[in-house]
């Protein structure tokens, strides 16, 4: 047999056998690479030529190749052939599967057209089979309706007869019976109720009685069965009872025989008085209470009974949704509106901040409660498994008496509004949260207010009246509720008022006792107190003390207000602030530093502590700006209108105590500018013209310098201690220019000669490096230019002229210079040569003025003479107003 694939070879070379099996197809059916294949081909021919010594032969390879290369060629002839047959064959096969195709397409289509036909017919047939259930179904409804008018008033005439044998054997017949009867009953009471023929008065009254005899033994099975706890046959008793009248008697009979609602007032009574929150509750400065134990205890139960509960109305009652929202209802307006009602008259009686606390704390833990409640809303999307309508006698409060429910969380939320509204409605809440936020300030200032008052009883206030007459109307209203009889006075009100108080904040029990004997008892005590200055100071911690509690109010406001209302509340609370702590407490300080400092003699030295109080009502009013702008004004953003006005009226209350303290800053510099003016009119007449030229040099200083360079020294320390900023640079820089004023006259009233020029050249050193040691560059100018002026007393006559050309007084016009120089004690002897020497030196000068200017030095020298002595303040800076640290209120 030939090899697979081998043709006929007609060469007549003989192909090497090795060389034969690769020329057969088996060498190109798999992986086929030429470089092996030629060289598979030639590798026995290398092998020989690389042995024949003699040169190279190409004929083998020649040959071998052509050999093979015919081979290759018939080979590719008989696989041409081979193709083409099986091309033709493929062509006789895809024409026999087309047609098969065709064949089988036309036998679908006739399939189809067949079931087509089918569906239709059977859609006809299955139309005609409605109809005639349809018209079975109306029959079959009609003969009910006929049959059960038939039964009804069978039944009607039966019950005019006062005959029930049917109804009782029906009863008897178990579950459905009863369910039977039901339905009767509930038809035969309306049909009652609709019928208008003789004797129909007595046929009704036989049908209500016999309903009620109905419920009432349906009721007593429920309870037994409630009782032995089959919920089987409970359910049964709510599905009959509900399909009769509604179910509302079997709902009713369930939640008022919960053990739940058994009353527990006294034992709740109990644990209210023996609870240690009551002893810190009214105190301001302790933390408010999370919690009130029984109020947790309270809610803690609620929570397991009606996780407990929603299984048990899931599986009895047909219309749990209803069931469920009934028992919470009653939860809420008895359980805990009487717990509520217990916790905020015990509070009540200690102050309104204990009253306000708890009624923020029951308000929180009753919003917990509710979202944990609202977990059970699933309920409410569960349907009634009775298709019959409630109706009849009974009837459900709310939602079920019309047989619909609203969401279960909707409920909640609205009884937990009903519970708070007393207390919350309209302004209720706002007016007592601002009265015990005014309480709380005006008995903590009470002390600081008494102190003020006395200090300034011989120029009387009206803003100390303003806040006594608060006080007293306060302590009035408490005196109506707990007086018993007699009249009091003014005085003994506000007393009992501020001993009611103040006992309150102990904890004490006698906390809100009458203002009787005791009253008068505790006027003749605050009569006798004595209040100190530090009672008066005004004092950071009482600042934050203030704005610890405003803060606690705001949360309190927050938690109580309508979302709606937050802003204005806000804003209302930010007024109570305002009064109390700008107008009752920092201005009262301002007002009174202010009396103080006028009537300080001026003979004195100035007190200087004066400026302590300007340190606190900066860092005070830094406190509180950064209060209201971190946390009142985001919470009024809501409110676009709201907010500006808060802006507004805040920024208002903030420089007007802005313009009271510039008004005390600049009486502070008033005194001080008096003093050192006092203290320069000292000078004798002979200081700079001594007679005695060694006492004279002996002296470092005269004593009016002595005495004005120890102030300036204490005004530096003082101001830097107490002064920052800008505030520190204008104070400073005011009481430096001024006292550079005062200087310039003061040097224009003593002759000096040229033994005193020495002791004035050291005075006026003196005052610039006291002067130095301010660190204000604005006077180093006015300084260093008295200090020059200074020695135009030691230079020689001749060459004076040139000197006042030079450095600052070449900035001057000679004839403001002109009254420093006739105090000269040799003045008159060179006068009339200094006037006639010629005018090079003067243009000399003219020119200098000209490059530097006349400058703030000429017209200083020019304006001083229409400058008045100690006015506190010169014709070129004056000050420029206290301002505190600034704060961006505006986004």
């Amino acid at each position: 047999m030939a090899q697979r694939g081998k043709p006929a070879s007609n060469s007549l070379f003989q192909l090497d056998p090795t060389v034969q099996e690769l020329l057969t197809l088996d060498s190109f059916e798999s992986k086929f690479n030429i470089k092996d294949f030629v060289g598979s081909i030639s590798e026995k021919l290398i092998v020989q030529s690389k042995e024949d010594p003699g040169p190279f032969d190409p004929k083998p390879f020649i040959r071998t190749f052509e050999s093979a290369v015919d081979e290759l060629l018939a080979l590719r002839k008989d696989l041409q052939q081979k193709s083409e047959v099986l091309e033709q064959s493929v062509k006789a096969a895809e024409k026999d599967y087309s047609k098969k195709l065709v064949d089988l397409n036309a036998g679908f289509e006739t399939v189809s057209k067949s079931f087509s036909t089918m569906e239709s017919r059977m859609s006809e047939v299955g139309r005609t089979a409605i109809r005639i259930g349809e018209q079975l179904e109306s029959a079959h409804l009609s003969r009910q309706r006929a049959q059960a008018a038939y039964d009804l008033i069978d039944f009607y005439n039966q019950f005019s007869r006062n005959e029930t044998a049917r109804l009782d054997a029906m009863r008897k017949e178990g579950k459905e019976g009863k369910h039977d009867v039901a339905v009767i009953l509930r038809r035969l009471t309306t049909v009652a109720k609709e019928t208008d023929v003789p004797g129909a008065e007595v046929t009704r009254d036989n049908i209500d009685k016999y309903c009620e005899k109905f419920e009432k033994d349906m009721l007593r099975l429920f309870d037994r069965c409630y009782r032995k706890g089959d919920p089987k046959m409970m359910a049964h008793c709510a599905q009959t009872l509900l399909d009769f009248n509604g179910g509302a008697s079997c709902v009713q009979i369930y939640v008022n025989q919960h053990e739940f609602f058994i009353s527990k007032r006294v034992q709740e009574v109990t644990e209210i008085e023996g609870s240690p929150l009551w002893e810190s509750l009214p105190d301001p400065d302790a933390s408010p209470p999370k919690t009130e134990p029984g109020l947790e205890t309270l809610f803690s139960n609620i929570e397991s009974t009606v996780k407990q509960e929603a299984m048990i109305i899931q599986a009895v009652f047909p219309n749990p949704p209803v069931v469920m929202q009934v028992f919470l209802q009653r939860v809420f307006a008895q359980s805990i509106q009487s717990y509520l009602e217990l916790l905020l008259q015990k509070s009540s009686e200690l102050s309104s901040l204990a009253f306000l606390r708890i009624l923020q704390l029951s308000h929180v833990q009753t919003s917990k409660l509710v979202e944990n409640l609202k977990t059970y809303d699933q309920l409410t999307s569960s349907t009634s498994r009775s298709d019959t309508p409630l109706a009849g006698s009974g009837s459900l409060p709310g939602a079920a008496a019309t047989g619909a429910t609203v969401a279960l969380g909707t409920m909640l939320e609205g009884a937990m509004e009903e519970l708070f509204v007393p207390y919350t409605e309209g302004a209720r809440y706002l007016e007592r949260e601002s009265k015990s936020l005014g309480e709380l300030y005006s008995l903590y200032l009470y002390k600081f207010t008494r102190y003020h008052e006395n200090a300034q009883k011989a120029k009387p206030s009206k803003l100390f009246d303003r806040l006594t007459n608060q006080l007293t109307a306060a302590a009035a209203a408490a005196n109506t509720a707990g007086s018993t009889g007699g009249s009091t006075t003014t005085a003994q009100a506000a007393a009992a008022f501020i001993n009611m108080k103040f006992s309150g904040f102990k904890g004490a029990s006698g906390a809100g006792a009458s203002a009787g004997a005791g009253a008068e008892k505790q006027a003749d005590r605050v009569a006798e107190e004595v209040f100190t200055e530090e009672d008066g100071k005004l004092r950071l911690d009482v600042t934050e003390k203030m704005l610890k509690w405003h803060a606690e109010a705001v949360g309190r406001t927050v938690e109580l207000s309508a979302t709606s209302d937050i802003p204005k509340n806000i804003f209302a609370l930010l007024r109570v602030l305002a009064e109390a702590l700008g107008r009752s407490y920092i201005e009262v300080v301002i007002d009174s530093t202010l009396a103080r400092v006028d009537s300080r003699d001026p003979k004195l030295e100035p007190d200087l502590q004066a400026l302590s109080v300007i340190k606190m009502v900066d860092l005070s009013c830094h406190l509180w700006q950064q209060y209201v702008s971190i946390a009142l004004l985001p919470l009024a953003s809501s409110s676009v209108t709201v907010r500006r006005e808060m802006v507004i009226y805040n920024n208002q209350t903030i420089s007007r105590i802005e313009g009271s303290t510039n008004q005390l800053l600049q009486k502070i510099t008033d005194g001080i500018v008096a003093w050192l003016s006092l203290q320069l009119a000292k000078q004798k007449r002979n200081d700079f013209k001594p007679k005695n030229d060694d006492l004279s040099f002996a002296r470092v200083n005269t004593e009016p310098c002595e005495t004005c360079c120890d102030l300036l020294e204490k005004i530096r320390d003082v101001a830097r201690e107490n002064l920052s900023g800008k505030n520190l640079e204008v104070f400073l820089t005011e009481i430096g220019v001024t006292f550079h004023t005062l200087l310039l006259d003061h040097l224009k009233k003593f002759q000096v000669s040229a033994t005193g020029g020495l002791m004035l050249a050291k005075d006026l050193k003196s005052y610039q490096d006291a002067i130095a040691t301010f660190g204000m560059p604005a006077l180093h100018e006015r300084f260093e230019f008295i200090r020059q002026l200074g020695n135009v007393f030691l230079v020689q006559p001749d060459v004076l002229k040139s000197y006042m050309s030079e450095n600052y007084l070449g900035r001057i016009e000679s004839q403001l210079l002109r009254p420093y120089l006739a105090q000269r004690s040799d003045w008159a002897q060179f006068e009339r040569k200094f006037d006639g020497e010629d005018t090079s030196t003067e243009l000399e000068g003219k020119g200098l003025k000209e490059r530097f200017g006349v400058g703030r030095l000429g017209n200083m020298m020019k304006e001083l003479e229409g400058l008045r002595l100690g006015g506190g303040g010169d014709a070129l800076t004056g000050m420029s107003g206290f301002s505190m640290v600034p704060m961006n209120f505006t986004r």
